[in-house]
């Protein structure tokens, strides 16, 4: 059992006999009464949100989720396809299950799957990943007064916010907490 207060996103219930997983949890202290947590909550089964509020004191079932490092191996239509780099079992997952977060998926890239009864339900990218510029706009002259930025987007169809310089073919390192651009290229 969890405290709904000591919710954060991505922790793994069992809500009303099914699973559910926290997409956002935010605490409330009104002045008079009881704290309360409001939470975003994504059906695990169906993709489906919704928000609730709970009294930060109400006792909730976490689920244990089993994390597994897997590697993505390839995607084929709405299914991604993922290996154990230690069993080297096999799984598959849906494309919903990722939502927007689908392009920071690059094939060969080693990530945490996280499962429960033998099926994906949640993820956990590395902090950094390094990705290959495909497509850059031009470099404007005369246009370096302060900070300038423009959008790339990189092999796995990722837009990100860069520095000027950055040109097709560099390779950058992007933080997959928030899509932002980290440095030139690690590896």
């Amino acid at each position: 059992m969890i405290l709904a207060g000591d919710l954060k996103r991505g922790s793994t219930l069992r809500v009303d006999g099914r699973l559910v997983r926290v997409q956002k949890a935010e605490y409330g202290k009104p002045g008079r009464g009881t704290a309360t947590m409001t939470v975003v909550m994504q059906d695990i089964e169906t993709g489906s949100t919704n928000k609730r509020i709970f009294g930060a004191e109400d006792k909730l079932e976490d689920i244990f989720v089993e994390a597994e490092p897997v590697e993505f191996l390839y995607r084929d239509g709405d299914v991604l396809h993922f290996m154990n780099t230690e069993t080297y079992d096999q799984y598959e997952a849906r494309i919903d299950l990722f939502g927007d977060d689908v392009n920071y998926l690059k094939e060969a890239m080693n990530l945490q799957l996280k499962m429960y009864s033998g099926r994906a339900i949640d993820y956990e990218f590395p902090t950094t990943v390094t990705y290959t510029v495909v497509e850059a706009e031009v470099a404007v002259v005369g246009n370096s007064a302060g900070n300038v930025t423009k959008r790339v987007i990189t092999d796995s169809g990722l837009s990100v916010v860069v520095p000027i310089f950055i040109k097709e073919g560099d390779k950058i390192d992007v933080d997959t907490r928030d899509g932002s651009y980290t440095g030139r290229g690690s590896n």
